[in-house]
């Protein structure tokens, strides 16, 4: 097995904490090892790095909603759906929706869009822990810098 380290998401265009909503994008690269096998001649973004780009818009919706107090942790995905390709140079928008929060989990509906049409949805199912240490949570808080993730959200 050949894993990859990535992030998913390049930048945070909007997070509204009461309406408990992100917008998210994320330029999937023009060159990648991932398209090397998925698949030569004809490269697609792979469904599940797709679920996971809604899992991670969904996480960060999460981090603002709970001040960064609690780590979403992807449980269940349900109804995901892929609705039509994506492509290596393609801008996703990802939006985000947090519908159910309770009982130490919390459960989301995303969507992916390219160029206004619909490519991919979602409802995933979170559980929610405390950070496990100051690094993990350190970590974080930088990365939140590099998405532009609203520093007002972070609880210090």
């Amino acid at each position: 097995m050949q894993l990859e380290y990535f992030h998913m998401i390049d930048r945070i265009v909007d997070l509204n904490v009461d309406e408990k909503k992100i917008v998210v994008e994320a330029q999937v690269p023009k060159e990648s090892t991932v398209f090397e096998g998925h698949f030569p001649g004809y490269p697609l973004m792979p469904g599940v790095l797709l679920i996971e780009s809604m899992a991670q818009a969904s996480g960060w919706l999460q981090l603002g909603v709970f001040k960064f107090e609690r780590m979403p942790i992807l449980a269940a995905v349900k109804e995901g759906k892929v609705r039509g390709s994506v492509f290596p140079g393609d801008l996703m928008s990802i939006e985000a929706n947090l519908t159910y929060e309770g009982s130490g989990y919390a459960m989301t509906e995303a969507k992916i869009r390219v160029g206004g049409k619909l490519r991919a949805n979602s409802a995933l199912t979170f559980t929610l822990i405390p950070f496990p240490n100051a690094d993990m949570r350190g970590y974080m808080a930088k990365v939140a810098e590099r998405v532009g993730f609203p520093q007002q959200a972070v609880s210090p």
